[in-house]
């Protein structure tokens, strides 16, 4: 979103106090979590009754893990609220998109703080909402709509997984607690289900973390404001996947299908995406795929067994937000000084934006793995990871495709912070350019810097690291993890990176025209099917309309038919056999009841005529009253009777004037319908066979017993139907009432009718 785009907006008092408001709030935030972590130690509990009578709790609990989360948070959620107040000041848009953000906020601190499976879900689809509104902010752009239309529709589809994961989990557990969960985790994984229950969370995990194959939804959401995606596409919301992985690594990381699913998932999706950024010449593009990379080396990471993995986790977790963050917000400084982000029109403006290009230098730094940041030692603690671990041999070969990512990523940084701002412009210098206000180039630079001082003093950070990582192994372990062991290899390794990153940012171009050619068609890639199955959404929608919406009412009562029969017979069919026992004879009304309904269903099959029709179908109606008003309810036979008499009336009236006024004549139909007939016959036999089974179960006298205990005490009265009736069935006596009332209004114009043409006929 560039200045150029931007109709300039005075913003009003109101929309300037509400942003001072909201960016001193997440401030405050951050500040008092990092006095608590200061002086309270882990875990820190809450829990409130939610829903007593299913056992569910409003539970949350905070670890390590969950405090590194929050920090992220809260702290790269501050900078980007500061850092919006200044992007979008001139914007009419600004207090939406803050309140928005703001409730994502909230819904992220859910997310990670939860310890109830349906609360984490809850706000992770709060999480999906609010990104499917922040991205279409600017609803107006077709291509804004169906980037934020992709990005729910893959996120709520893997939503769906997840929630089908985590309640078949709790069932296998038998709690909705995450912590007990994963305290029972090596006896879950022993259950047969629990493979299908994992599978369906890695798909939820997958399509929020953007793993191939759901890789694609993340850089078309580069549609949103620049400030929504630092926070929302790089710093947090896309992490979700990673920390739900990451928190379920302490129960199940020993099994052996979770590292031979997590790592090649991680390491495909990793190093196609920084293929993928070579392609690409939108700076914001290319900094979403490298992304999209560093999400699939976590991925792989989590994967990987071992406590320098964790550590690797959680290190490259903080140091990925503390580059990737300041990136987007230079993207963002330089699309609203120039008004573009494409790179072959950019070219030194770190003379225009020097504070701009300073963040972009030092984030560069760390995302390229340098020595002395915070980026070289997350790359030490990968290093050490794949190194310490005895997964299977072809594994950890699979795991060494980090080397051609970490290349990439030193390409991708100079490209940010070098190629931007220092080579030379030729004929595209943008004298016009200047750099934003406080608001714009102080966040940048706080969070690069952080980068930088955590790589001069890890003891700053590594307490927590280690508590995080700890968090993810059995029993807390960890305690003796520490930064910074890699020495001579390491830094052979950082400078192997170093020098084949330079050369793929030499070659950037040339590169970017091989992968242009027709060897990667976008008509064949997983985007390109994508928007050709929504675009064949509507031609399924009409074939179907066609095919089934055709007119003609008997298909649609035996497709009705149908579709009711299959899953009664299954039902019964997969039922434990009925013992009757001997069936007792039926009272005569009973039988007498049965034989009014028989005779008018019967009566219905011969007629041909539409007004005997409906006099024979009103026979089952009122045969229906009178089994109700001996079966001991007569609330119901009454309202069935004046239904049923009304609707015969009214119908038959109806008929018959149309016959006067139009002569309308009967349709000629054959007199027998084979099909008719058998699903008539196999629907009567399902629902009696349905009937017998409810009937031959033992009756479960518990609702009957708590009416009568609780007719006096709670609803003072003691005729326990009427109580029933007017109390605790007040809802239902009121529809029945209403049913009544417009069966009454229904017949009022005739019974008018028929008063004026009496009093005619006496005239």
């Amino acid at each position: 979103m560039g200045a150029a785009s931007n109709e300039l907006h005075r913003p009003s008092t109101g929309s300037r106090a509400f942003a001072a408001l909201v960016c001193l709030a997440a401030w405050v935030v951050f500040a008092l979590l990092l006095v608590e972590l200061a002086r309270r130690p882990f875990p820190w509990q809450f829990s409130r009754a939610w829903a007593p009578s299913l056992g569910l709790e409003f539970a949350l609990r905070v670890d390590g893990l969950s405090a590194l989360m929050l920090l992220l948070i809260t702290g790269v959620g501050a900078c980007v609220f500061t850092y919006a107040a200044g992007y979008l000041a001139h914007d009419p848009r600004r207090t939406r998109i803050l309140a928005q953000l703001s409730l994502f906020l909230v819904a992220m601190v859910g997310c990670v703080s939860a310890d109830n499976v349906l609360l984490l879900f809850l706000c992770w689809e709060a999480t999906s909402l609010l990104s499917f509104l922040l991205v279409g902010t600017n609803y107006q752009d077709e291509d804004a709509r169906k980037s934020a239309q992709q990005a729910l529709f893959i996120t709520g589809v893997g939503g769906l997984f997840l929630l089908a994961g985590l309640l078949l989990l709790a069932q296998l557990g038998g709690s909705h607690s995450l912590a007990v969960l994963l305290a029972r985790g090596p006896e879950l994984v022993s259950e047969p289900l629990f493979p299908y229950a994992f599978a369906a969370l890695v798909i939820g995990c997958m399509t929020k973390s953007a793993q191939f194959p759901f890789h694609f939804w993340l850089p078309n959401a580069m549609a949103a404001p620049t400030p929504v995606s630092a926070y929302l596409h790089s710093a947090t919301m896309v992490k979700l996947g990673v920390y739900l992985l990451a928190r379920l690594h302490v129960g199940f990381g020993a099994w052996p299908g979770w590292a031979l699913t997590l790592v090649p998932i991680g390491a495909l999706t990793a190093t196609w995406a920084m293929v993928l950024a070579l392609r690409e010449r939108d700076l914001k593009r290319i900094l979403a795929r490298s992304t999209v990379g560093a999400l699939g080396t976590l991925f792989m990471l989590i994967g990987l067994p071992g406590e320098g993995a964790a550590l690797a986790t959680v290190a490259f977790l903080l140091a990925h937000a503390l580059y990737k963050a300041p990136l987007f917000f230079v993207a963002g400084n330089v699309d609203h000084a120039v008004g573009t982000r494409i790179i072959d029109r950019l070219g030194g403006l770190r003379h225009a934006l020097p504070f701009s290009a300073a963040a972009a230098l030092l984030a560069g730094v760390s995302m390229a793995g340098v020595p002395l940041s915070f980026g070289y030692l997350a790359k030490d603690a990968i290093k050490a990871a794949k190194s310490g671990s005895d997964t299977l041999p072809w594994l950890l070969t699979v795991a060494q495709s980090n080397r051609v990512v970490a290349a990439l990523s030193v390409a991708v940084a100079a490209v940010a912070a070098v190629r931007v701002f220092w080579k030379h412009p030729g004929v595209n210098e943008h004298c016009d350019a200047r750099e934003g206000g406080a608001a714009m180039v102080l966040p940048p630079l706080a969070l690069a810097c952080a980068g930088i001082v955590f790589g001069l003093f890890p003891g700053l950070i590594e307490p927590l690291l280690v508590q995080a990582a700890g968090a993810m192994l059995p029993g807390g372990a960890g305690a003796q993890l520490t930064l910074g062991q890699g020495g001579s290899e390491v830094l052979a390794a950082a400078t192997l990176a170093l020098a084949l990153g330079a050369l793929a940012y030499f070659a950037w171009d040339p590169l970017h025209r091989l992968l242009e050619r027709r060897l990667f068609d976008d008509r064949f890639a997983l985007a390109g099917l994508y928007r050709a199955g929504l675009d064949g959404l509507p031609r399924l929608a009409a074939f179907c309309t066609r095919a089934v919406q055709h007119g003609r009412l008997p298909e649609y009562v035996a497709l009705i038919l149908a579709l009711a029969i299959a899953p009664i017979a299954a039902a019964v069919w997969c039922a434990d056999g009925v013992d009757l026992g001997p069936l007792p004879a039926p009272e005569l009304a009973h039988a007498g009841a049965a034989a009014l309904i028989a005779a008018g269903a019967l009566s219905a099959c011969f007629v041909t005529s539409r007004l005997l029709l409906l006099l024979a179908s009103g026979l089952v109606g009122y045969g229906s009253a009178v089994l109700f008003l001996f079966s001991g309810a007569p609330d119901l036979a009454f309202t069935q009777f004046v239904v049923e008499s009304v609707f015969v009336v009214v119908v038959a009236s109806s008929l018959l004037a149309m016959r006067r006024v139009t002569h309308l004549r009967s349709v000629v139909e054959p007199r027998v319908r084979p099909l008719a007939a058998v699903l008539s016959l196999a629907f009567g036999a399902a629902i009696a066979a349905l009937v017998l089974w409810v009937a031959a179960q033992p009756f479960d006298a518990a609702t009957s017993e708590y009416f009568k205990s609780a007719a006096l005490p709670q609803a003072h009265g003691r005729n326990v139907v009427n109580v029933v009736i007017v109390d605790f069935r007040g809802l239902d006596t009121l529809g029945e009432s209403a049913v009544v009332l417009f069966s009454f209004l229904a017949a009022l114009p005739l019974l008018q009718a028929l008063r004026g043409a009496r009093g005619r006929n006496a005239a």
